[in-house]
């Protein structure tokens, strides 16, 4: 059974950091790329960030370049997304998304809240 479970959201102030974290079981990881997405409330979902299941490539929407990092462990099946320098607008409910020809997996997503 395909399981994607992401955790490590919260509550955080601005300029804080949150490490959301996505493991994954059900099928072969190290064959797909993984992205984290996130969704406001009344925004489209938008791409945060990327990384590819060969070479690792990672990249990132603008507003997050510099802040965000993405990385993953293909020997733990999970995939790392390092927030810092939080700001009020990247409060989001953010999702994990494994992407390949031969599927597409999403988890039920982690709630971000940037507030102080």
């Amino acid at each position: 059974q395909v399981q994607l479970v992401e955790s490590g959201g919260g509550l955080v102030q601005p300029g804080g950091s949150l490490r959301l974290s996505c493991a994954a079981s059900g099928f072969r990881f190290s064959m797909y790329d993984m992205r984290w997405y996130r969704q406001a409330p009344g925004k489209e979902r938008e791409l945060v960030a990327a990384i590819t299941s060969v070479g690792g490539r990672t990249n990132y929407a603008d507003s997050v370049k510099g802040r965000f990092t993405i990385y993953r462990d293909n020997a733990k099946n999970t995939v790392i997304l390092q927030m810092n320098s939080l700001k009020p607008e990247d409060t989001a409910k953010y999702y994990c998304d494994a992407w390949s020809r031969w599927g597409d997996y999403w988890g039920q997503g982690t709630q971000v809240t940037v507030s102080s």
